[in-house]
């Protein structure tokens, strides 16, 4: 699969019926995306981080993206998880937007991405910090239903006492 920003929601999920498009050949290969390897959107005004998992299959990164790889002797510092959490971050998002290149398709450079710093806690905090973020977005779920629950249940009351 040719990854491309189309290819993913506004959180930077992976659409699932994304279909193969690459041939394998010994170009392809050696571009192959590996488990854990961060995408970063760094072109347009969709930019996002995600992070690319071995289960979705042989995949290769579009231009849009940069790929971030940890080395692996710093895989017990930091976490993929962590740092693509910490892209994501508004106020990480309002630093890269005020250094992005361009102004009709903004583009965030190499460059700029090396500049940017990132606080590395020690991996527990950092668990605890992606564990939070975590029950913060399925809270946030919880809320959206519950107001779609509410936006029905009033819909169908204003509908019965028209009888």
């Amino acid at each position: 699969i040719y990854l491309q920003a189309n290819h993913f929601t506004e959180n930077g999920k992976l659409i699932t019926s994304v279909e193969p498009e690459l041939k394998r050949t010994a170009q392809t290969e050696r571009h192959l995306l590996q488990h854990a390897d961060i995408l970063f959107a760094a072109k347009g005004n969709k930019n996002f981080a995600t992070i690319y998992e071995k289960h979705n299959g042989l995949c290769v990164a579009s231009s849009t993206f940069m790929v971030i790889r940890i080395n692996p002797e710093s895989k017990d510092k930091i976490s993929c998880e962590f740092l693509a959490w910490h892209i994501n971050h508004p106020a990480t998002h309002g630093w890269l937007k005020n250094n992005a290149i361009g102004s009709a398709l903004p583009s965030i450079s190499k460059v700029t991405l090396l500049e940017m710093e990132v606080a590395i806690p020690f991996i527990e905090k950092q668990n605890a910090i992606l564990k939070i973020n975590a029950l913060r977005k399925h809270e946030q779920n919880i809320q959206h239903q519950l107001t779609n629950l509410k936006e029905q249940y009033i819909q169908q009351l204003l509908l019965t006492s028209l009888k």
